[in-house]
């Protein structure tokens, strides 16, 4: 199996020797600590496993990705997507199963449920490109697990710019009584998440710009000060 960025090493080796699952690869998103800080510990406790990342500052990397760049885990073939932005080196990993006829995005510090990351080293232009240009493009049923659970926070943040929109209504009062909000899928975010909605009136008014990544730009500096 694969471990996406496992931060708490002491949580998840005990787990994988119980169950007897086999871990092969470290699929890494980032270098910020709090997704790659346990890449180390991982690697020294399993020689010649894989840490997959998308450059030098990710501890223990052993295989460099680019943009488009696929390889396998058993039955799961998987997709690096570069996705700058909150950083100007992350990855997202698109993974399909098709012989269950599954698909999941694990999209970092790029896609939350409901929002963005902070715009730590790119630019607008940047992610805009990653979430309206890349990740929105993967099919709309493709489940995404986001790195941090910001679903709640993110959503009322989401109808003070979008509060006409009955499905992020709907989502808000949804996720209000989970534990979890995770998954989402690509068609959620679509229709509920207003930094893959720049083009959609509603948020052009209130931001008061009609270029998507200006939008976008005004939308993540609103966030910052919500």
């Amino acid at each position: 199996i694969a471990i996406v960025d496992p931060v708490e090493p002491e949580k998840v080796l005990p787990v994988a020797e119980r169950t007897g699952m086999e871990l092969k690869a470290v699929l890494t998103t980032h270098h910020h600590a709090d997704h790659a800080a346990g890449n180390n510990l991982i690697a020294s406790t399993i020689p010649g496993i894989a840490v997959y990342g998308g450059e030098s500052r990710i501890p223990s990397m052993t295989k460099q990705l680019k943009d488009g760049d696929e390889f396998s885990l058993g039955s799961l073939h998987i997709r690096a997507i570069q996705t700058f932005g909150h950083t100007t080196s992350s990855i997202c990993y698109f993974v399909e199963d098709k012989h269950a006829d599954e698909r999941v995005a694990f999209t970092g510090d790029t896609l939350f449920v409901g929002g963005c990351g902070r715009l730590f080293e790119g630019t607008p232009q940047d992610m805009y490109t990653s979430l309206n240009e890349k990740l929105s493009k993967l099919p709309k049923d493709t489940k995404v697990y986001a790195g941090h659970e910001y679903t709640r926070a993110n959503l009322r943040f989401a109808l003070s710019v979008d509060s006409d929109n009955q499905a992020l209504k709907d989502k808000a009062k949804r996720c209000g009584t989970m534990q979890c909000t995770m998954p989402s899928t690509i068609a959620e975010e679509l229709e509920t998440n207003p930094f893959m909605r720049v083009d959609q009136p509603a948020l052009q008014t209130a931001t008061g710009k009609t270029d998507p990544v200006e939008v976008l730009a005004a939308i993540r500096k609103l966030k910052d000060n919500f």
